[in-house]
C-alpha cells in the first residue's frame, strides 16, 4: 500500500464506515468455528440468507440440469461477478408470463390484482424510483434501460463533448476491458487517437490509486480534460474510489465526471446526487442479483436532464442526448406525431422500448433490498471483510499471497483480492472448487473473493479461510 493512504482523510458514507475502518479488532478465539457461529447469531441480517438460493455443494458440481441432491450450501463468494438468486424471482417470472398469456397486449397498462408486477408500460419507472435510495438519487434522477456498456456508450455521447485543444478522457491504468474499449472507441468516433487522448493514472504502489493522485492527475492535465470517467469501486482491486471528493475536485476545475458503477451499486452506499455526481451508470447482475446480463441503471443529475420552452416555445431546450420514442414524454408519446418532447431527467436519456422480462427479474430482487438498507449492508460487509481480513493474515508473516484491497474497510468494498505467488492459482482453484467454493479467479494470479451481506455468513467466512489457508500451505 502506498505510504500515506490511510492517513487521507475520507468518509465516503457514514458513520459506520469510521467504527470499523481498520479499528475493528477480534479476540483470541476469533479464528475458531464457535466464534464464527456466534457472529452469525449475533448479526441482524442473518434472515436474509433465507431469501436466496444457496447452490449446494452437490449442486456446484452438476453437469445436466436434472436435479442434484445435496443438504450442504456451498460457498459462494463471486457476487462481484453474479449475485445469487432470490427465492421470489421465480414467482415474479412466473406471474410476468401469466400476466402475458392471459390478458397479451394489454397487460401494457392493465394492473392485475395479485401481482407482484406494475403494468409493462410502468415497469422501468417503478424499478428507477426503488433504484434510487440505492444509490442516492433524487426522484426522476435514475433510468433503468439497456445493459452498462451500452448506457456508458449512450451517457458518453452527450457528456463527451471534446474540442481540438479539449479532448482527453481521464481513467484509471485497469479499466474493466469494455469501459476501455467503449472509451477507446468514442474517441475515434470523434476523430481523435486513443493513444494520445486516453490518460491511465497510475497507482501509487500495489494497485491502490490514492486520491491524492487522481487529483495531481487532474491537474497536470485539467486544460486537455473533456471527461473524466472512473469507478466507484475498481474491479480488479476491490478499492472504493472517494466519489465525493474526486467529484468536487473534478468540478472546481470546471470538469465533467461521470461513474462506472457496476461493483459499487448495491455493494456500498452512494449519493449520488449530494455529490453532485454528473452521470454515472452500472449494472445489476453483481451485488443486485437481477440475473445474467439483467438490464442496467443510469444516473443523470437534475441539474443536466431539464426541459425548458422558453417564451411558450414548442421547441424544447434539453441537453443533447441520443433519442428514440422512450426518451419522449409518455403523454404525447402515442400520439406519434414525430414532435419530440423529451421527458425531463434521466428518463429522457431512455431509447427504446425495455425488455419486461429484464425488469421483471429487477423488481424481484430489489423488493428484497426493500426490506433493509444499504447503511445496514454496509455495517455487515465491513465487519465481514475485516474478519476475512484477519483470519487470512493472522499469524504467519510469510504468506505465499498479498492482498491488495486497501487494508482500510472503508476504502473498499465487499471485496478482498487475493495476488498468489507465482504458480499457485491453479492448485489453489482446484481445492477451493473441491470445497464447493466460489470465487472469481483473474490470471495470473488474483482470487477475488467476495463476502456479500445479504446471503453470506460469518461462517462461511470462516470455512472459506480454512480451505484457502490449507490450499497455500499455511496452517
Amino acid at each position: 500500500m502506498a505510504p500515506g493512504i490511510l492517513q487521507e482523510t475520507y468518509n465516503p458514507t457514514t458513520v459506520s464506515d469510521q467504527t470499523f475502518a481498520g479499528k475493528h479488532s477480534f479476540p483470541n478465539d476469533a479464528d475458531s468455528e464457535e466464534y464464527a457461529r456466534s457472529l452469525d447469531s449475533a448479526d441482524p441480517l442473518r434472515g436474509f440468507r433465507e431469501k436466496f438460493i444457496i447452490p449446494s455443494k452437490a449442486s456446484l458440481k452438476r453437469k445436466s440440469l436434472s436435479a442434484v441432491k445435496g443438504d450442504e450450501d456451498g460457498i459462494y463468494f463471486c457476487g462481484n461477478s453474479l449475485g445469487l438468486q432470490p427465492k421470489c424471482m421465480s414467482r415474479y417470472i412466473q406471474a410476468q408470463l401469466d400476466t402475458w398469456a392471459s390478458i397479451g397486449v394489454a397487460g401494457h397498462f392493465t394492473e392485475l390484482e395479485e401481482s407482484p408486477l406494475k403494468p409493462w408500460q410502468s415497469m422501468a419507472d417503478s424499478a428507477a424510483e426503488q433504484s434510487c435510495r440505492l444509490v442516492g438519487a433524487l426522484s426522476g434522477e435514475v433510468a433503468i434501460a439497456n445493459t452498462l456498456t451500452v448506457n456508458l456508450h449512450l451517457l458518453m455521447a452527450s457528456f463527451y463533448r471534446p474540442t481540438q485543444t479539449r479532448n482527453k478522457i481521464l481513467l484509471e491504468w485497469k479499466a474493466f476491458p469494455s469501459d476501455h474499449y467503449a472509451i477507446e472507441s468514442q474517441i475515434s468516433w470523434h476523430g481523435y487517437d486513443p493513444k494520445e487522448a486516453m490518460i491511465l493514472v497510475q497507482p501509487d504502489e500495489d494497485h491502490i490509486i490514492s486520491t491524492r493522485k487522481i487529483m495531481s492527475t487532474i491537474d497536470e492535465y485539467a486544460d486537455e480534460i473533456a471527461l473524466v470517467l472512473l469507478p466507484g469501486v475498481q474491479y480488479y482491486s476491490g478499492q472504493f474510489l472517494d466519489i465525493s471528493r474526486i467529484t468536487e475536485y473534478a468540478h472546481s476545475k470546471g470538469l465533467t465526471i461521470g461513474w462506472d458503477l457496476a461493483h459499487a451499486a448495491g455493494n456500498v452506499p452512494l449519493k449520488l446526487h449530494d455529490w453532485g455526481v454528473d452521470f454515472a451508470a452500472w449494472c445489476t447482475y453483481k451485488y443486485m442479483n437481477a440475473g445474467p446480463g439483467a438490464i442496467a441503471g443510469l444516473f443523470v443529475h437534475e441539474k443536466h436532464g431539464k426541459v425548458e420552452y422558453p417564451n411558450g416555445a414548442d421547441t424544447p431546450v434539453f441537453r443533447h442526448r441520443l433519442t428514440g420514442w422512450y426518451s419522449g414524454d409518455k403523454a404525447s408519446r402515442f400520439n406519434m406525431d414525430n414532435k419530440f418532447r423529451p421527458i425531463p431527467g434521466a428518463g429522457g436519456f431512455q431509447i427504446s422500448n425495455p425488455s419486461a422480462i429484464d425488469l421483471t427479474s429487477l423488481c424481484a430482487s430489489l423488493s428484497v433490498f426493500e426490506e433493509t438498507s444499504m447503511e445496514e449492508l454496509r455495517k455487515k460487509s465491513l465487519k465481514m471483510t475485516a474478519y476475512l481480513q484477519h483470519l487470512l493474515l493472522k499469524d504467519d508473516p510469510e504468506r505465499p499471497f498479498r492482498i491488495i484491497t486497501p487494508l482500510d474497510p472503508s476504502k473498499r468494498g465487499a471485496q478482498l483480492c487475493l495476488l498468489l505467488d507465482s504458480g499457485l492459482l491453479d492448485c489453489v482453484s482446484a481445492e477451493l472448487q473441491k470445497a464447493g467454493i466460489v470465487v472469481d479467479q483473474r490470471k495470473p494470479g488474483v482470487i477475488r473473493v467476495a463476502p456479500v451481506p445479504l446471503y453470506n455468513s460469518y461462517h462461511d467466512v470462516w470455512a472459506f479461510a480454512q480451505v484457502f489457508r490449507n490450499a497455500v500451505g499455511m496452517k
